[in-house]
């Protein structure tokens, strides 16, 4: 008799461990299907961004979109898909990278654009946007740069500038970020850029970091008494509309999870 009553409490704890784990994986599948806290995967668009308008500008798997500013086709050097990251080689000669910079074939006003990115260590790189396309020179000189940079290695640009206006996170060699909060190099980073109607917020790794305002006294003021002036007297007039670029300075950079939404 003993041993049949400690039988059937075996059965009633086991059956009721049972019903406990079907109650925490039922409950775990409802927190997934309503999409809180799930994460899409790399180069994706979960549902509620595409019903948001985001559009995905990189697959992961093409470089479809894409092509080396200043030309029809998309570099055949310097640029490569790796593990879902477009990623651009290291030259080892600074600026005379081997692919040269590539845009995004289409041109974008308002918007919302979010890049992750990661750098190799010493390197630099960086994000352009509202940029014209103009035969014969370079892609920053006329658009804004959004900054990558390895913060914590020897990069001349980590000393050069003004409090930090070189450093990833800046307007470069205009407007430091603060915080200037980018993970070190080999370390995935989020950068956000918000445009609309002149006004362009910065984010780093889900802060913000900076504000400016286009067209403005301030900004008319703070280009004329920057570099860029004597590479472009017109910098300061960045177009209303323009492409989204990424740099090719010569340094390995992995770029993934590139979308953009029209505001």
């Amino acid at each position: 008799m003993k041993q049949l009553f400690y039988l059937f409490i075996a059965v009633i704890f086991l059956g009721m461990s049972a019903c406990n784990s079907a109650t925490k994986k039922k409950g775990e599948t409802a927190k997934a299907a309503t999409g809180e806290e799930v994460a899409a995967a790399p180069n994706t668009l979960t549902d509620q961004e595409k019903a948001d308008g985001w559009i995905l500008m990189f697959d992961g798997k093409t470089t479809d979109g894409w092509r080396k500013y200043d030309s029809d086709i998309f570099p055949d050097t310097g640029w490569y898909i790796e593990d879902g990251c477009l990623v651009c080689e290291n030259s080892g000669m600074g600026e005379a990278g081997f692919g040269g910079d590539i845009i995004y074939d289409k041109q974008f006003t308002n918007f919302d654009l979010k890049v992750d990115w990661k750098i190799s260590e010493g390197g630099n790189s960086g994000i352009f946007y509202l940029a014209r396309e103009v035969p014969g020179e370079a892609i920053w000189y006329t658009a804004p740069e959004y900054q990558i940079l390895d913060n914590f290695g020897n990069h001349i640009d980590n000393t050069l500038g003004v409090n930090g206006n070189r450093r990833a996170g800046s307007l470069y060699d205009l407007l430091p970020p603060n915080p200037q909060n980018a993970k070190g190099p080999g370390e995935w980073n989020s950068a956000e850029i918000k445009s609309y109607e002149g006004t362009i917020v910065y984010y780093m790794n889900g802060e913000k970091t900076l504000e400016f305002h286009l067209w403005t006294p301030a900004w008319n003021d703070m280009i004329a008494n920057s570099k860029f002036p004597e590479f472009n007297p017109d910098f300061a007039n960045v177009a209303k509309t323009g492409y989204i670029g990424l740099q090719d300075h010569g340094h390995a950079v992995w770029f993934r999870n590139i979308k953009i939404k029209e505001l």
